[in-house]
């Protein structure tokens, strides 16, 4: 096992010191809003804030600083969800403050057409990082962004229109990216591109397709989605898209040699095959990206939210000849912010640092703590139906019975709010398409003694809620 990233005291602490430890110090805590109204934000919050789609945490946060958030009411809590599944490297990582702010004074943004310096040093290091036949990148700003222009670009480059997806899956909210999105938000706006496609969705703990000893026949059930396909298309196939690990729909891990079949069932119909690594990618899973776990080179690689630690960065990254063919058929992704400056060399920055001080051998390091204490609270709390994931992801999925396999969504949310009262922040995932299941993702410079320090208020989280049924004594 990799060395991994320890504190001066890696020894773990009781319940007391570790709650005693989260009372913001006023050495410890951000400092730029040090006094607000709380009730007061919240009452603005109701009367001026369209909501997009969320509940609003009535807590406000002020503050954010190495692995913590902090509240306007005094409270310092462990995130282990990076933001938005994002910031990688953490919350106020010193050397990408130091490349935000000279950016912001001498470089920040330009024409579309223009090219700078860190553009062209992240699109060297990244397609130098990557697989051969990742050879071209170009860079916007979120992952539905890159999602749909990825799918421009096989669209233009097959001559084809149709696209599928996967169940369960999310790659954003634009046209073509929600389009191929089968987990959430293409209700209530009528039709949505046509010639979209869906998969069967690959998870291992809710699927029909089994195999006598009870495993998951994944190749019959991938088999029968393509024969649906088939049968389905209109003979416009043009590309699939894919993650490598469905995080909204509950940290689903695609099963071994999946990627690979679906690429030679793409290869057969003359299709593209698109990977979304928005979450996974840059080594979250201890691989720098999550399609090295198996050697699978797709056609287009996206990347987004880790990749600029929190900033709006993405990445397409195709091949050649892709490349080639597009630019001669007058492909266009012509935007606001392509090829920004400043995020680009933030993203140059988080590729560097993740390289140089060796993250991705310790994201597998520390993954094997976070999901060996993961099962230990299964083997415990009769309420955990499954863990799953890799490296530094990970879905704990609450059901009401291990057998039956029933959701308890309400056992979820109260443990949720526990653990967040402890100190810690997992996103609970309590969408009726997975159940309950919590999605943690923290940043990749964790240490050993805040992973423990979670796994304790996680446990205490377990243990003080009702109905977790608890099999212990």
């Amino acid at each position: 096992m990799a060395p991994m990233i320890v504190d001066d005291d890696s020894k773990p602490k009781s319940l007391e010191t570790l709650l005693k430890d989260l009372k913001v110090d006023t050495d410890d805590a951000p400092t730029l809003y040090p006094s607000v109204n709380q009730d007061e934000l919240n009452k603005k919050t109701a009367q001026y804030l369209f909501n997009y789609g969320t509940t609003f945490n009535t807590d406000i946060i002020v503050g954010s600083k190495g692995l913590y958030v902090y509240t306007a009411s005094g409270r310092k809590v462990l995130d282990w969800t990076s933001g938005q599944m994002s910031c990688l490297l953490g919350h106020g990582h010193p050397e990408i403050v130091s490349i935000i702010a000279s950016h912001a004074a001498q470089l920040d943004h330009l024409f579309s057409g223009m090219i700078s310096p860190p553009v062209i040093s992240l699109a060297e290091r990244l397609c130098t990082l990557l697989p051969d036949g990742l050879d071209k990148a170009f860079f916007l700003s979120t992952g539905g962004e890159s999602n749909e222009a990825a799918i421009k670009m096989a669209k233009v480059f097959t001559g084809n229109f149709e696209i599928v997806g996967v169940g369960g899956s999310w790659h954003g909210v634009t046209a073509q990216a929600l389009g191929a999105q089968y987990h959430f938000g293409r209700k209530g706006q009528g039709p949505l591109m046509p010639g979209m496609h869906m998969l069967p969705p690959p998870s291992a703990y809710r699927t029909i397709f089994k195999k006598p000893d009870g495993t998951h026949d994944w190749e019959t059930e991938l088999d029968y989605g393509w024969q649906m396909i088939d049968h389905a298309s209109c003979g416009s196939l043009a590309a699939c898209i894919v993650e490598c690990i469905q995080s909204s729909a509950g940290m689903h891990v695609l099963p071994t040699g999946y990627l690979a079949a679906l690429k030679r069932h793409c290869e057969k119909r003359g299709m593209l095959l698109i990977v979304d690594e928005a979450q996974t990618g840059i080594g979250r899973c201890g691989d720098l990206v999550a399609i090295n776990h198996e050697g699978v080179v797709p056609d287009i690689l996206t990347l987004s939210k880790t990749l600029g630690n929190g900033l709006p960065l993405s990445a397409v990254v195709t091949s050649n000849e892709i490349a080639r063919v597009c630019h001669e058929r007058d492909y266009c992704f012509y935007t606001t912010h392509v090829n920004d400056p400043l995020p680009a060399a933030v993203g140059d920055k988080v590729l560097e640092i993740v390289v140089r001080d060796n993250l991705v051998a310790h994201t597998r390091a520390a993954g094997e703590v976070l999901h060996a204490g993961l099962r230990q609270l299964q083997a415990r709390y009769g309420c955990i139906g499954d863990v799953r994931g890799r490296g530094l992801m990970a879905g704990v999925e609450i059901v009401a019975d291990r057998e039956t396999k029933e959701p308890a969504t309400e056992v979820a949310k109260r443990v949720g709010e526990r653990a967040y009262q402890l100190g810690v922040w997992a996103n609970l995932s309590s969408h009726p398409s997975f159940g309950g299941s919590f999605r943690i993702a923290p940043p990749i410079t964790i240490t050993e003694a805040q992973l423990r320090e979670g796994l304790a208020m996680l446990d205490e989280a377990f243990a003080s809620t009702e109905g977790t049924m608890p099999l212990y004594i």
